[in-house]
């Protein structure tokens, strides 16, 4: 399917299903929510990033204006819905403060592979012990998908962006695994060389070589 959106250019990458309350106070994206909702709309969040505007987005529902200032300014709860392919960029519409693109939306098969996601779990778990933090991903774990823990592994938004672009659920649970993987080792790292500093200048029972 190809359609037009009104799009809101940001340096973040956002996941389909993924939850975003955002504070609108530009006057462009003020008349750009304010249209999508009394149109009952939704809008294009792409990614900018290295200072330019990519190719790839995510479609996201107004699901709420929590609250409306005397300026304008809002607060919104909103949910990203799926990913999608900028054609073509229009930068001005007529009597609209605001750009869009024509875009069309890519199939994205999102088929869980329990197998893979359990693995990848337990390392993300370690992963998170290793840093002493603790994470709740709301969702059983039989239910999870890639999208749902992109975010918590440490990823850069360059690397979230290329994410975003992997249309197979088993590419992006890969590319999810093997950051993982390199990231323990650096934290690993961290934490030996840690302990390797505390013993310094301790009494250490040390065994001699034999030669």
């Amino acid at each position: 399917m190809t359609n037009f959106i009104p799009i809101f250019p940001l340096n973040i990458v956002v996941f389909p299903g993924e939850k975003l309350n955002m504070h609108i106070f530009e006057a462009r994206y003020k008349q750009l929510i304010s249209d999508c909702v009394e149109q009952k709309k939704s809008f294009g969040i792409v990614s900018a990033t290295d200072g330019k505007l990519r190719n790839f987005g995510t479609l996201i529902n107004v699901e709420e204006i929590s609250k409306k200032y005397d300026d304008g300014k809002l607060d919104i709860k909103t949910k990203a819905t799926k990913v999608f392919v900028v054609l073509e960029i229009i930068k001005a519409l007529p009597n609209k403060l605001y750009g869009g693109a024509i875009v069309n939306y890519p199939n994205n098969l999102e088929h869980i592979n329990a197998k893979l996601m359990s693995i990848i779990l337990k390392d993300v778990r370690h992963l998170h012990k290793l840093l002493n933090v603790s994470k709740d991903f709301k969702k059983n774990d039989e239910t999870l998908c890639s999208y749902d823990i992109a975010h918590h592994v440490g990823l850069s938004v360059n690397e979230e962006y290329d994410m975003l672009e992997l249309l197979h659920e088993n590419q992006r649970l890969e590319y999810i695994r093997r950051h993982i993987v390199k990231t323990i080792e650096v934290v690993t790292g961290v934490e030996n060389l840690k302990d390797k500093i505390k013993l310094n200048g301790h009494f250490r029972e040390l065994e001699g070589f034999n030669f």
